[in-house]
């Protein structure tokens, strides 16, 4: 028994219920796996069972996941977490995605630092809903610039917003948060057409996520169970 594989497969037909409920046709959702902390077996069963998106949130776990993963060679990593200025060289040289950037520093570094044999590197703006002072993230008022910002610059490509909303068990909070993010990815969007991707959901609110135009939900405990302390 694949207990991975069981509860990719049972996310999977969750999130295309949740595409058929708001109207968006089937794919519309990208199921990136949450990998952090989890051991080398279980990623494999996850890409054995169809996955290709993984996201993780330390650099040096990351690097050393992809050294035992060579084999799989059609992986695409995200990195989740927040970032040090001091860990851009490697993120920007070994991910294919950044879903993180909440200030212009960072955005520039990973830029300046993206090696010219790569492409361009994917870039989500953080967002900060509830301006949590210990969460990563700008602030809605400032999400304008920072896009404007990462947009110009030659080694990105600004794909869309990520949040963490706090946490909560009331739906209707989760749903006025997903809103609140769409509503601004909506806005931004109409001014930097390469934005795509709102990444936002996660394994106890991804209904409601998908529900409020999520394009991207991420996934760690619903698929792996809970992590390895």
């Amino acid at each position: 028994m694949n207990v991975v594989a069981d509860n990719i497969r049972a996310s999977k037909e969750k999130i295309l219920a949740l595409e058929q409920q708001s109207g968006r046709p089937e794919g519309s959702v990208t199921l990136l796996a949450v990998s952090k902390r989890q051991p080398i077996a279980k990623i494999r069963e996850a890409a054995a069972a169809g996955l290709r998106d993984f996201g993780e949130n330390y650099l040096q776990e990351a690097l050393e996941k992809k050294r035992q993963l060579l084999d799989l060679t059609d992986l695409t990593w995200h990195f989740i977490g927040p970032i040090q200025s001091n860990k851009t060289t490697g993120i920007s040289e070994n991910f294919d995605w950044v879903h993180s950037v909440d200030r212009s520093k960072i955005a520039r570094r990973l830029s300046d630092q993206r090696p010219a044999c790569r492409k361009r590197l994917n870039v989500c703006i953080q967002i900060n809903l509830s301006d949590e002072k210990a969460k990563s993230g700008t602030t809605a008022t400032h999400a304008a610039e920072l896009c404007e910002l990462t947009d110009s610059l030659p080694n990105l490509d600004l794909r869309g917003l990520m949040a963490i909303p706090a946490p909560t068990d009331d739906e209707y909070i989760q749903i006025e948060n997903f809103m609140t993010l769409s509503q601004l990815f909506n806005e931004l969007r109409a001014k930097h057409t390469s934005m795509d991707t709102l990444s936002m959901g996660m394994s106890n609110d991804y209904g409601p996520a998908i529900l409020q135009g999520s394009t991207m939900i991420r996934l760690g405990t619903a698929l792996f169970g809970r992590r390895p302390s």
